[in-house]
């Protein structure tokens, strides 16, 4: 069994990869570095391997569009998480095809899966969370309806996805993933950190589906709208230093003000600007934990008028002061 990326322009194998159910249970914590070039291109990425689970995260950089094909043959359940790109994924068992764009997350299971990944803006960002049947079934045993009906999916082997659409990667489930790339333990605490990361994805996910079930979106009509709400999302987080005002930002996104506002909160759960203040903070505490920065860098850099203020907003927060947070 093994997953496989085809450059069907070139009419060859461009990454392989063996792997099968057992590989899952390796037995302690395996880390990888995943390199492989293309003609137009190169695709990095790294996993990490335990308890039955295996994270995936990959960033891709091309210099012109093209399309890669890709397969896989092993069964599991995988959270995927679309951060950059388009990426489709087909059931051969259900031929129901998935078309993620950018910011987008589902939950499927199956034993074969093929798609192919598109990369229009010649950037493409990945991040997977998959389990073993019975390291999800440990995890999902208690979990709410949602997760129940596709647990007896699974249980059944029945090809299943959590939702029919695809959702947008809210705050608090771009803030786990951030976390588990800007991991600052190794080892067994490591293997510890991201086992939690992975059961608080998985409620995360499955609450954004019963949020979807009980209310239907009133501003974001189409897929057009989405995207531009992505693509503000997107800006900010590359100018979370000075960030641009609404105004500006609904300009850049080519929407009204009013539809950039009401938009924005209802894909995230939070305005521009909470948004904005929360990535920095949680950028704070990563630098923190890590002992990069002192709390008073921090502070300076972020804009705050000074250390108590900051040092406020962050146990507003976090629930502890940043002299706290490592203790």
């Amino acid at each position: 069994m093994s997953f496989e990326v085809k450059n069907p322009a070139a009419g060859e194998v461009a990454f392989r990869q063996d792997f099968t159910a057992e590989d899952f249970h390796t037995g302690g914590f395996r880390s990888d570095e995943l390199h492989f070039c293309l003609p137009y291109g190169e695709i990095r990425g790294r996993q990490w391997t335990f308890d039955g689970i295996r994270m995936i995260h990959s960033e891709s950089r091309f210099n012109q569009c093209a399309e890669l094909e890709w397969s896989g043959d092993t069964e599991m359940v995988t959270m995927h998480f679309n951060l950059k790109g388009k990426v489709s994924m087909t059931d051969p068992e259900t031929s129901k095809t998935f078309a993620f764009s950018n910011n987008q997350h589902n939950i499927f299971y199956g034993r074969k899966a093929a798609g192919v990944m598109k990369n229009e803006d010649l950037q493409m960002s990945l991040f997977l969370v998959q389990f073993s049947k019975e390291a999800f079934f440990t995890i999902a045993g208690n979990g709410n309806d949602v997760i129940r009906r596709f647990a007896d999916a699974v249980a059944k082997d029945q090809a299943a996805a959590f939702s029919d659409a695809n959702l947008p990667i809210d705050f608090s489930i771009g803030q786990c993933i951030g976390s588990v790339l800007n991991c600052p333990y190794a080892d067994s605490l490591k293997r510890m950190y991201l086992l939690s990361k992975s059961i608080e994805m998985l409620v995360m996910q499955a609450e954004s589906f019963d949020k979807v079930l009980s209310k239907k979106a009133t501003v974001l009509k189409t897929d057009y709208d989405k995207e531009r709400i992505s693509f503000a999302r997107n800006y900010l987080l590359k100018h979370l230093a000075c960030p641009p005002s609404l105004t500006e930002l609904a300009k850049l996104a080519g929407m009204n003000e009013y539809k950039l506002k009401k938009g924005f909160k209802e894909m995230f759960g939070l305005s521009a600007f909470q948004y904005v203040a929360d990535v920095r903070l949680g950028l704070a505490k990563e630098d923190i934990l890590a002992g990069r920065k002192s709390a008073t860098e921090i502070a300076f850099e972020l804009g705050y008028s000074s250390l108590p203020h900051f040092s406020s907003a962050f146990k507003k927060k976090f629930g502890v002061s940043p002299n706290q947070v490592k203790a």
